[in-house]
C-alpha cells in the first residue's frame, strides 16, 4: 500500500545570529521545496535527501559546501554521508577538499562502490572516475569566512581557553546540514554534509560522516541525522542510538528529545537532531538556542529556528 511522503530537513543547530536567521528559514524551505519534487512525483528516499541537502551545500548561508567554516589552516575541508534505509547501504566522504557537492559523491559511493567510505584525495578520485568534476578549494572559501577566522584566531591567541572547548561552543559554529525522508513505497533515507568545525585542525572528522554518529537509516527503525558538537555525538554513536530507541517502540519525538537530555547529561554535549520512522512519524529536537529546520508532509509545511517541531 503506497504511504504519504514526509521529509524533515536541518541546517545546524547553535547560536544563529539574528542577522542569518532568514537566511536559514530560506535556505531550509528552498531545500524542502527540491526534495518534496522528487517524493511527489513518486521519487525515492535517497533521491529526495540528496537533492534537499545539494540545496544547502550550494547555498553559502550554511556550513557545507561552498561558505564553509575554514580550518585552521584556512582551508575548507568537507565531510558527508547518505544511507538507505531499506539496504543499509551507506556512502560516505571524508576531508575532501575540492568537491562542492560532497553528498553527490557519498550518493556514488553508495551505488556504485562495494565500499562504505572514502576520505581525502582517494575520494576525489574516486568522484572523478564516477562523472564528478573536481574545483579549486579557493572555490569553496568565501570571505566571510575568511574574516570569521581571522577574528576567532585572533581572539584564542589573546586569551586562550583552557580546555580548547571555546572551539564547539553554540555561539562558535555548528551549521551542519541534513534531511531524513519516507517515500511512497515506505522507505526511508537519511543524509548529512558538513564543513566541519570553524579552526579545526586539518583532518579532524566530526559526527556528521560517520554512520551511526552523524547519520543514519534502517527500514525498522529510524532514519536520523544530527548537528552539532561533533566528539561527543560520536562517543556517544547518537544516530544509532536514537534509531535503536524508536526500534524499542518509542515515538521519534519522543526519541529526538531523549538523545538531546543524553548528550547534555552524559557529555555536556550541544546540538540538534531530526528523527523520522517508516511510518512517517518524526521529531525534531535540540539543546541550542537556536537551530534551523523544516517539515513538509501531505497536509502540512512549516519552518522555524526558534524551537522543536510539535
Amino acid at each position: 500500500m503506497p504511504t504519504d511522503p514526509v521529509l524533515v530537513v536541518h541546517g545546524g543547530a547553535w547560536a544563529i545570529p539574528d542577522d542569518m536567521v532568514d537566511g536559514h528559514l530560506h535556505g531550509v524551505r528552498n531545500a524542502i521545496a527540491a526534495g518534496w519534487r522528487v517524493l511527489e512525483s513518486g521519487g525515492a528516499a535517497l533521491d529526495a535527501v540528496e537533492e534537499s541537502v545539494v540545496i544547502m551545500e550550494d547555498d553559502e548561508i550554511f556550513d557545507a559546501g561552498r561558505g564553509s567554516f575554514l580550518n585552521r589552516d584556512g582551508k575548507v575541508q568537507l565531510d558527508a554521508l547518505i544511507m538507505d534505509g531499506a539496504t543499509l547501504r551507506a556512502g560516505g566522504v571524508g576531508c575532501v577538499e575540492r568537491l562542492r557537492n560532497p553528498v553527490r559523491a557519498a550518493r556514488k559511493i553508495l551505488s556504485e562502490s562495494s565500499h562504505v567510505y572514502f576520505v581525502g584525495a582517494g575520494a576525489e578520485q574516486f568522484a572523478v572516475e564516477h562523472g564528478s568534476e573536481l574545483c579549486r578549494n579557493e572555490d569553496l572559501v568565501i570571505a566571510r569566512e575568511v574574516e570569521r577566522l581571522r577574528e576567532y584566531q585572533q581572539k584564542a591567541a589573546e586569551s586562550p581557553a583552557k580546555d580548547g572547548n571555546d572551539l564547539f561552543a553554540p555561539t562558535i559554529s555548528h551549521d551542519t546540514v541534513g534531511a531524513v525522508a519516507l517515500d511512497r513505497t515506505g522507505n526511508i533515507a537519511a543524509a548529512t554534509s558538513t564543513g566541519g568545525t570553524l579552526s579545526k585542525a586539518p583532518g579532524r572528522l566530526g559526527d556528521s560522516s560517520l554512520i551511526g554518529c552523524g547519520c543514519y537509516a534502517d527500514n525498522l527503525s529510524a532514519a536520523v541525522s544530527t548537528t552539532g558538537w561533533g566528539e561527543p555525538i560520536m562517543k556517544l554513536v547518537l544516530a544509532k542510538w536514537t534509531a535503536d530507541r524508536v526500534a524499542a517502540g518509542n515515538l521519534p519525538e519522543w526519541a529526538a528529545q531523549e538523545a538531546m537530555n543524553y548528550l547534555q547529561q552524559r557529555l555536556h554535549g550541544h546540538g540538534g537532531i531530526i528523527v523520522l520512522n517508516a511510518q512517517g512519524q518524526f521529531g525534531i529536537s535540540h539543546n541550542t538556542p537556536r537551530m534551523a529546520w523544516a517539515f513538509k508532509t501531505i497536509k502540512k509545511e512549516e519552518a522555524g529556528v526558534e524551537r522543536s517541531a510539535p
